[in-house]
């Protein structure tokens, strides 16, 4: 997938790690996130995913429907330092995506992968779209 939302897929495993916990059964064993991804930084993707989430809601791009699926995979990762927190979500409210350590504009990798901010919130859409698919109800 495209390398500005190369947190989605650590984030979908720490939320399927969760799952698969509360599935598993007591004697069956969990696999880990990768080490790399932990929990401060999983959160604070997180929030940064629903501030770009909620960027792309505010400019017309996508409806609510990420922005209400992104809030309820918080609920299901160890809650990190609040004000990181807000300010992950803030940066991705003003259209920066910042994760892992690295930081870029929607617009910026919308012009380096020749697409459109448009287009990069729909895929991001769809991926937590897919997601929610696997969540319990």
């Amino acid at each position: 997938m495209i390398r500005v939302f190369s947190f989605l897929p650590a984030l979908a495993l720490t939320a399927g790690v969760a799952l698969a916990q509360d599935a598993a059964a007591p004697e069956a064993p969990v696999q880990e996130a990768p080490a790399q991804m932990d929990a401060a930084m999983a959160y604070e993707s997180a929030r940064n995913q629903l501030g770009v989430l909620k960027h792309c809601q505010a400019e017309g791009h996508i409806d609510g429907q990420a922005v209400e699926i992104q809030e309820r995979l918080l609920t299901m990762i160890p809650e990190g330092d609040a004000a990181a927190g807000d300010a992950a979500e803030a940066k991705g409210a003003a259209g920066t995506v910042s994760a892992m350590g690295a930081e870029q504009t929607l617009a910026d990798a919308a012009t380096a992968q020749g697409s459109s901010v448009e287009a990069l919130c729909q895929q991001m859409d769809s991926m937590i779209q897919e997601l929610a698919a696997q969540l319990p109800s």
